[in-house]
């Protein structure tokens, strides 16, 4: 792992460099990494379901296995938040790819995520996470049943992330935009990041930090999750940005 570019972390984030266990499985070639959950039902955005099951690549279904990267994010029931009852349902490209793309042409959100353009922009972003081995999942926030807000909830101890902070086992990162203009610049963004940083929480219980990168050019995004519980860690520099490393510690949430 690499250490603080920043020179402004903790002490702390320097320990528990040990490899994750699902990384020395992949790497050793043991077991079938499962990928996201069921989806959410037939064209509408209710609970998806009991998570017995499991989407693989390939078309077909297995019974959930225990070492399901992001602990079956599609079974996580609805919260709920001063602003109404939320839920993170996993993208299922037929239904949703014209929504998030209409979001990703934005230019408040295509200024950050860099993804305007046609459909097969978004698809191309998309399909990766959705094909892949389920260390990354996107899911659309739907505020008392309506879509709203989009968000990648990924292993950032497993993702290219993890070369540029000290990373450690199972940390759980989050990505976020709120689609709607008239959701913006009124406090929504930072219940629903208490909200998800939660259910991380709750449903994750071998992780101990929930983390992200907003940029920090970003103000308002990084205000957000401090404003969420967060605490900012060091700046980053990454591939395409200079970031703001922010986190929440586990240990501190009864404080928060």
């Amino acid at each position: 792992m690499g250490s603080d570019p920043g020179g402004g972390a903790d002490v702390a984030d320097t320990l528990d460099l040990r490899l994750p266990d699902e990384l020395i499985d992949l790497i050793a070639g043991q077991g079938e990494p499962c990928g996201q959950a069921t989806d959410a039902g037939s064209g509408d955005y209710g609970h998806a379901g009991d998570g017995t099951r499991a989407h693989v690549p390939g078309g077909t279904s297995t019974a959930l296995a225990d070492d399901d990267l992001l602990d079956n994010i599609g079974a996580w029931r609805p919260v709920t938040t001063r602003s109404g009852v939320f839920q993170l349902v996993p993208v299922r490209i037929e239904r949703d790819l014209p929504l998030i793309s209409r979001w990703m042409n934005d230019p408040a959100v295509a200024a950050f995520w860099e993804l305007e353009g046609p459909e097969s922009v978004t698809e191309k972003h998309l399909r990766p996470q959705l094909d892949g081995d389920g260390r990354s999942v996107p899911c659309l926030g739907v505020l008392d049943g309506t879509p709203m807000s989009y968000w990648e909830i990924y292993r950032a101890d497993l993702d290219p992330l993890a070369r540029h902070y000290p990373a450690r086992p199972h940390d759980t990162g989050v990505h976020l935009l709120i689609g709607g203009v008239a959701n913006r610049g009124r406090g929504l963004g930072t219940g629903l990041l208490k909200a998800v940083a939660d259910l991380v929480l709750d449903h994750r219980p071998r992780c101990a930090r929930v983390v992200a990168e907003p940029d920090l050019r970003n103000t308002p995004s990084v205000s957000a999750f401090l404003s969420a519980g967060f605490r900012f860690s060091a700046e980053v520099d990454l591939p395409d940005k200079r970031a703001a490393l922010m986190i929440r510690d586990r240990a501190l949430r009864a404080l928060l």
